[in-house]
This record gives C-alpha cells, structure tokens and sequence, in this order.
C-alpha cells in the first residue's frame, strides 16, 4: 500500500514539474545496471489473434503493451481483475493499427492509467478516434516518444526507442512501431512491435543488443533482416503473435529453427514467461483444472 501511494505521489509531483508539456508521465531515468538482480517479473502474452496485447508485471507495477483488436480491451481488463490488478501504470501503444490500439479505448476508459506512451504518427481508423475520445474523457495527456525513453519500476528498467526516421517507404505506420527493452538483472526482453525491414536494418545498425526473449516482430512475417536480426541478438526464446487463420510464416519459423530458437505462438495459447533477474521461464498457459 505505502508503496502504491509513493508512486501516486510520485506522479503528482512529476506532473506538475512538467506541467509546461501537459504530460502526467515519469521522466527519463537510467537504471542502474545491476539494481535488477533478484527483482521479479512477469510477462503475459495474450492469445488475441493476429495481433499484439502483452501485460508485463513487477513486483507493485504494472505495464501493458498494446491492446488487440477492437473488442479485446475486456479480455484485457477480465485478465487483470482475475489477479487483483486494479491500475496500469504505463500503457505503450506501439503504433496505431488497429490490431494493437483497437481495445485501448476500453481499457482507458474502465482503469487508471498513469501514463500513455506513444509513437508521433497519427492513426486514421475508428479505433485511433475512440481511444483519442477515450484519452480526453479520462483527462490522460499522452507522453509521445521523440527520443528515447527510459524508466524504472521496482528496479526494472524499460527503454522506449522511437522511429528514426520521418518516414518509412514502406508500411510507414508498422516501420515507425516503439521498440521496447525491458532489463530484469542478467535477462533482457525485447518488443519489437511490427517492424519490417527498413527499421529492422536501421536498428541493427544503431541499437541491436543480445536479448533473452524476442517478440517477433510483425506477427511472424520475415522480412530480410530477419536473419540479421537473430544473430545481432541471439535470443533463446521468441514470442510470436498469430492467429491460426493467419499463422507465422514458414521462412520465419525455418530462422529460428536454424538458430535454435524455442518457439511459442500465441494462436497455440497465451504464454507466460517470469524472470527473476538471473533466470527466464517460458511456457503456454495451462488450462484451469488441467
């Protein structure tokens, strides 16, 4: 409880000294590199179709990672009830698709939220008009991601890397996507939204690193840094987001298979990886009673 209240005053006091940008969010912090040993944390990875939802949990915060499609912010919101989870501190839309920023607005709308990240490109859809709606009712001024941002949560560290580009020849909306870094002591997490191949080779040129789990980027589509992309980071485990009316794609799994990758695709089930700073445990989700 004490420590709910110092975050709540944390971001009292964060939004009045940044009152002048009408953003309620925490500043850029640096962790310190081996504040995390010990710390737990737990990722969720929603089976919401072809699309992306992920709740990353600490030992007192919570931070979600998209949304899902239009219609999924109450399997959203059921999830976190079930676990007493009665406030997000940090909800990062990767980019506005409407397969990641579809069931935001219902969740803005039904739970409080401490800060909003997002990308600087604009959406064009229903869903990006309902959770700008929903953003004004619940009085949240999102925090847009121009540089990078970093910040900590119960000696988690959470780095935001925004596109570098102004645009993107192709599919500029999934190529302008955040990436997301998430440091748990020794194991590192990486999001990678729906990148393809123009900010796939601009990230490895400039801020690929070795990482414990990757979430594949675009749904299990390859793209021609794919490769590249592996062997820049070598994780032992991937994440991909799929249907099994649009699974990941054979080059794709052909890559990881290669490179001796464990695998796990949302379309089988959600996935559960908890991490306690010095190891990672991936798994599906065992059914109830089961």
């Amino acid at each position: 409880m004490m420590r709910t209240l110092t975050r709540r005053l944390g971001y009292l006091l964060l939004a009045l000294l940044l009152s002048f940008t009408l953003c309620a969010c925490a500043s850029p912090q640096t962790a310190d590199a081996d504040s995390s040993a010990g710390t737990d944390l737990s990722a969720y990875f929603f089976s919401a179709g072809k699309a992306d939802a992920i709740l990353l949990t600490t030992d007192d915060a919570a931070v979600l990672i998209d949304c899902g499609e239009k219609g999924f912010g109450q399997t959203i919101l059921d999830y976190l009830a079930d676990r007493g989870i009665s406030q997000i501190d940090y909800l990062i839309i990767t980019h506005f698709d409407q397969d990641h920023v579809g069931g935001a607005a219902k969740v803005i709308n039904s739970i409080p939220i401490g800060c909003v990240v997002q990308n600087d490109r604009p959406g064009n859809s229903e869903a990006y008009e309902k959770y700008l709606r929903a953003l004004d009712k619940a009085k949240v001024e999102p925090f847009t991601v121009n540089d990078s941002l970093t910040f900590v949560l119960d000696d988690v560290s959470f780095t935001v890397d925004p596109p570098q580009k102004d645009s993107y020849k192709h599919d500029n909306s999934n190529n302008s996507s955040l990436i997301v870094t998430v440091s748990c002591g020794e194991k590192t997490l990486l999001f990678m939204g729906d990148v393809q191949t123009e900010r796939l080779k601009e990230f490895i040129s400039t801020k690929a690193i070795d990482c414990d789990l990757l979430k594949h980027p675009h749904h299990g589509g390859a793209d021609m840094e794919m490769e590249e992309l592996i062997t820049a980071t070598m994780p032992e485990y991937a994440v991909i987001c799929c249907s099994r009316e649009e699974p990941d794609t054979t080059s794709s799994m052909q890559i990881l298979r290669e490179y001796g990758v464990s695998t796990f695709m949302t379309s089988e089930a959600p996935v559960q990886v908890t991490c306690d700073g010095s190891s990672l445990t991936v798994q599906y989700e065992q059914e109830k009673g089961s």
